[in-house]
């Protein structure tokens, strides 16, 4: 049998860490617990080279130069204002749906560029939680967020916002040019207007309801055509922002 060729779109990249409070160049560091667990998870060693960023962009290099089962302290070696954010901001009011399906959204939403994401309890949302188990998903979700920028290569960090109703997302987003995809739509992805600030609404497992559309649609949104296929809650917001990244942003 054939052994497989390796991945010809991504290469193996160095370790990178999402930590705050990073002294000026030249400064050691001791690393939180939680960061020498990860060192020790990917098996690095003394002298070993790492990416530093603490989400407000750009990132530091660093070399580890002690570490120890509950201790690891590094060296600040440079510092890169390199970004990789599109040349589109796009924020998502993502429908909430049940368990990975919302962490994959999360994730690849990331990944895509997309610069905040805000969770809306819609009418057909099967999820439904008091106020304090909405605030820890809220922090899960970010830290998923999080570990995607550490994999993707980005230095800012895109805000996971506290989970509220269609009309208070909406609110957030208020004077935003706005798109929604759906197999209805009396639009073409190639007629997306270039904006540098972009919403969209991706409905939840069961859809969005009609008068949510309608309510979005009067706000004077366009709708685009996403194909025959209808998509999964998860599918669809990395549809969606592959489309706006190819036609506007910078995948195209």
């Amino acid at each position: 049998m054939a052994r497989s060729s390796p991945s010809t779109i991504a290469t193996e990249p160095a370790t990178r860490l999402h930590v705050t409070g990073i002294p000026p160049v030249g400064s050691v560091m001791d690393l939180p617990d939680s960061v020498v667990r990860h060192i020790q998870a990917r098996r690095l060693r003394c002298s070993d080279g790492l990416v530093l960023f603490d989400g407000t962009g750009g990132a530091y290099t660093a070399r580890l130069e002690t570490l120890e089962k509950r201790h690891a302290r590094v060296r600040i070696e440079a510092f890169s204002p390199h970004e990789a954010e599109p040349p589109v901001a796009v924020t998502i009011l993502q429908a909430i749906s049940k368990g990975e399906r919302m962490d994959y959204a999360v994730q690849k939403a990331t990944e895509l560029g997309v610069a905040r994401i805000i969770p809306v309890i819609s009418v057909r949302c099967v999820v439904r939680l008091d106020a304090e188990r909405w605030a820890k998903k809220q922090r899960h979700w970010q830290a998923v967020a999080v570990a995607a920028c550490e994999q993707c290569g980005r230095n800012r960090i895109p805000p996971v916002e506290t989970p509220c109703a269609l009309d208070a997302a909406l609110t957030q987003v208020d004077g935003l040019p706005g798109v929604i995809f759906d197999t209805e739509g009396d639009r073409a992805a190639h007629d997306l207007a270039p904006a540098p600030e972009l919403a969209t609404l991706i409905g939840p497992e069961g859809g969005l309801a009609p008068d949510e559309i309608q309510r979005v649609a009067e706000r004077g949104w366009q709708r685009i055509r996403l194909g025959p296929r209808i998509l999964r809650s998860d599918t669809a917001p990395v549809a969606a922002l592959a489309v706006i990244q190819t036609v506007i942003g910078d995948l195209g």
